[in-house]
């Protein structure tokens, strides 16, 4: 353990770079958990430098220091409370007079801080120079270090100018304001130091009183009236951009202009046609991947479960384990375990794609393209974006709904935002559409995401005609520049992913395997190895009469249904044990033992379960998000109850009008 630490918060704007630089400065040594009372997620990590520890923390990328927003109170709660002793202010290089407006803020601060000019890399591409030397003496003399986080440049020399710049202290500010608003910051700073003596903050408390922020004066109280009459927040806004602007002027310029390819690929992926054809095609090719080499690498992790489940039945039986231990062991937790473990490659799969297309900077041009799509039902691409979220898991993607303005656009979100296919329930797709439909097995689970996609857009049109609103919000959003993918980064995410996968099959699914295996084992009689006559058969077969009508005629299907509440990937889990598979849960063993209770179960139904599994009530998790984000208890029942009414009436219309196309 060094014997000298260094706390620094890395602050930003989003797609600065700023995950990718904290991601190659920490390594592998993070800890992610939750701010305190909120659900943003806190990221903190460690690096090493000389005789110093430098503990690390990745702040919600803003673009400014206001309270408009959960993260903006986050970072700036951060730096103010959390002993911060440096800020690491990430800056895209190549947006440079968006960054520094958070740049400006951060300096009336007057905390130690080191700027990491990132994106070196795409300035040069543009055939553009930053003078490296006029930036700092302009900023106060700021170090600037040039980095390129993506290709691990100037990460050294960063470490040491946040030791080096520790120990010199606050930065000196350059930036004042217009006479007028100067005086009035004096004379609030004076205010400021008599009755909070202590206070570190007392010029930058100054400008937010003077810009009207009323979480400072919430937290601060003072007579505010008695020096300003009205906000100043436009005129100090302008005069900061004002300065940027002669910033930019004297240190940007051109040594040759060259083509940038950004805006030659945006000719064709955000086209208002061509967009949404790339769109489409994009995501296909992604499902094409997940099954065609997924499902490869899940055959050969079947038959390595098999056998380790072969093994240890073999030991169970040579040591004398009693019949019931062994069945619940072997038929209910290894079963139930073991079939969502043979899924690992395609949901591996899956968030690698995800991964790229976030890091290469596509994800933000979809809900551009969307926005067209989502202004006709009512809501702007900005509320695309948590529905995109929504394709890996869907309790992040409803806490994304707080970044709409009003308080209609999030709550519509949030009821839409579930019918699109989280990740959990790919297993069932790669299940389903592996036994019953094959080659196309791809094409089928695809046609379930654009299903869920549909019903959210049409759901939201119909919510948008039934209150006659019209749409409030323009969309207002950042295209990043495309960067070739960050391998550390992609792995990172990949890993953390299939951690929570893994940390599930162990809890979540590793319990509801044994209640599925005792509802199965046990009856009014006690224990019974006739399944038909077990808790879970007799459950099942009272709610049977209501998913008829959608070709799902089979008890075990209505107990796994039952099952996937507590979340999406158990309703796998739970037909191997109530199918009574063996461990691996293969494809071919399940089909077999499904026929066997259901001969007439074919394609149509499986599709029509998939339909259901795909609509119905969202996971314990995501009701619980519901819940906290809506703070309504009312609202959070209506949404388990439309989805449960949404995912019936379109499975059974599924269902019905195939029967009835198929007996023509």
């Amino acid at each position: 353990m060094q014997d000298k630490l260094i706390k620094v918060a890395v602050v930003g704007n989003p797609n600065c770079g700023k995950t990718t630089l904290f991601n190659v400065l920490t390594g592998s040594n993070l800890k992610v958990a939750n701010w305190p009372g909120v659900t943003v997620e806190k990221i903190e990590g460690f690096a090493s430098y000389e005789d110093f520890r430098i503990d690390l923390i990745d702040t919600p990328g803003i673009y400014s220091l206001a309270s408009y927003t959960i993260e903006e109170k986050v970072t700036r709660n951060c730096i103010m409370d959390q002993d911060i002793d440096v800020i690491l202010n990430v800056v895209d290089a190549s947006s440079l007079e968006r960054n520094l407006y958070l740049t400006m803020q951060l300096i009336e601060l007057k905390k130690p801080m080191v700027i990491a000019l990132n994106m070196m890399d795409i300035i040069k591409e543009r055939g553009l120079e930053i003078d490296l030397h006029r930036l700092p003496e302009m900023l106060g003399n700021i170090p600037i270090v040039p980095v390129s986080a993506a290709k691990k440049k100037g990460i050294n020399i960063l470490l040491h100018a946040i030791v080096h710049h520790y120990e010199e202290g606050p930065v000196t500010e350059v930036f004042h304001y217009s006479e007028e608003i100067e005086e009035k910051i004096e004379k609030l700073e004076v205010m400021m130091g008599a009755r909070y003596p202590k206070h570190e903050f007392k010029r930058w408390h100054a400008v937010k009183l003077l810009e009207g922020d009323e979480a400072v004066l919430k937290d601060h109280p003072i007579e505010v009236e008695t020096i300003a009459d009205k906000s100043y927040e436009k005129q100090m806004i302008q005069e900061k951009y004002g300065y940027i602007e002669n910033i930019v002027e004297e240190v940007l310029f051109y040594k040759e202009k060259k083509a940038h390819i950004t805006e030659k690929i945006d000719q064709y992926l955000t086209h208002p046609v061509f967009g949404l054809f790339f769109f489409f095609l994009i995501m296909m090719s992604v499902f094409f991947l997940t099954f065609s080499i997924g499902d490869f690498l899940k055959g050969i992790l079947e038959n390595i479960l098999i056998s380790v489940s072969n093994t240890i039945s073999a030991l169970f039986n040579t040591i004398g384990v009693a019949g019931w231990l062994h069945s619940m062991l072997i038929d209910g937790a290894l079963a139930g375990v073991g079939g969502i473990l043979t899924f690992i490659p395609n949901i591996a799969i899956l968030f690698l794609a995800l991964a790229l297309l976030e890091d290469s900077g596509y994800m933000s041009r979809v809900a551009y393209v969307m926005d067209g799509v989502m202004g006709k039902v009512g809501l702007s691409g900005k509320a695309f974006l948590p529905m995109i979220l929504g394709f890996g898991c869907t309790v992040p993607a409803i806490m994304a709904t707080r970044a709409l303005e009003s308080e209609e656009d999030r709550k519509k979100t949030m009821i839409i935002t579930p019918f699109m296919s989280c990740s959990a329930r790919l297993p069932i797709y790669v299940l389903f559409s592996g036994m019953f439909f094959e080659k196309n097995a791809y094409l089928v689970s695809f046609s379930l995401y654009l299903l869920g996609l549909f019903i959210a857009i049409l759901t939201a049109s119909i919510l948008t005609k039934i209150k006659k609103e019209a749409r409030k919000e323009v969309l207002l959003i950042e295209l990043p520049e495309y960067k070739r993918p960050n391998l550390r980064t992609i792995r990172i995410y990949v890993v953390t992913k299939l951690k929570d996968y893994l940390s599930k099959a162990g809890t979540v699914i590793f319990i509801a395997s044994l209640i599925i295996w005792v509802l199965l084992n046990f009856g009014p009689a006690g224990m019974t190895s006739q399944p038909d006559e077990s808790f879970g058969a007799l459950i099942g077969k009272l709610m049977v009469p209501l998913t008829r009508p959608a070709g799902l005629d089979s008890w075990q299907f209505v107990v796994a249904l039952i099952s996937g509440i507590s979340a999406k990937e158990v309703v796998v889990s739970s037909l191997n044990v109530l199918f009574q598979t063996t461990a691996s849960g293969s494809n071919q063993s399940l089909l077999q033992s499904i026929l066997t209770v259901s001969p007439e179960f074919g394609a149509l139904q499986a599709y029509a379960f998939m339909t259901f599994c795909l609509l119905y009530t969202p996971c314990v998790a995501t009701i619980a998000t519901i819940r906290k984000e809506s703070n309504s208890w009312k609202f959070t029942s209506k949404v388990i109850l439309f989805q449960l009414l949404t995912a019936w009436l379109v499975a059974t219309l599924i269902f019905q009008i195939g029967s009835r196309i198929a007996g023509l």
